[in-house]
């Protein structure tokens, strides 16, 4: 296998998704959706934030953020209310039904993260999970929604078409 960070995060990545998905099988949730659940829940999340706070720490754009509260609130996982301090913002947490979705849940996701970290020994799964945390602290910049993706080309945004486009590239090189 290749040793490129990149394509092996993608990988790790593509695994962890995969088992997570199989995780997820007996719901219907997303493994963005649980994500909402996992952090709002009463036992070990932050159940009262308000939905930019909850972009920010799925790693969303607000407006998807917005999407996933929508599609919960729909199906009876969270609530929303009027938060006190600032009438503008609502405050998120889990519905009983919610709570109840997250423990029957949370089982069989320990056991698909002990599945991904099973190859490891206890201490060197610790030092894994040490060595990603200082990794994403070091460049969190670039973790941020929307981070990596490709720029509009000249030539896509070009009313008059590519063939424009090229000419004007060559001229701003110099040349005709």
């Amino acid at each position: 296998m290749r040793r490129s960070q990149t394509a092996l995060a993608r990988r790790f990545y593509q695994m962890c998704m995969g088992i997570q998905a199989e995780a997820l099988a007996t719901t219907d949730l997303t493994a963005l959706q649980f994500a909402v659940v996992a952090i709002l829940n009463r036992q070990n999340g932050e159940p009262g934030i308000d939905q930019n706070s909850l972009a920010a720490r799925l790693g969303v754009e607000r407006s998807h953020a917005s999407l996933l509260v929508e599609e919960l609130v729909t199906n009876g996982l969270i609530e929303q209310r009027v938060n006190g301090a600032d009438r503008r913002a609502r405050v998120l947490s889990l519905t009983p039904k919610g709570e109840k979705l997250y423990e029957r849940v949370v089982p069989s996701i320990r056991a698909a993260n002990e599945r991904v970290l099973g190859p490891l020994s206890p201490h060197e799964r610790e030092l894994f999970k040490d060595m990603l945390i200082r990794m994403i602290a070091a460049n969190g910049a670039y973790a941020r929604p929307g981070a990596g993706r490709r720029k509009r080309s000249s030539r896509e945004s070009s009313p008059s078409g590519p063939t424009s486009s090229r000419k004007s590239i060559n001229t701003d090189r110099g040349t005709s």
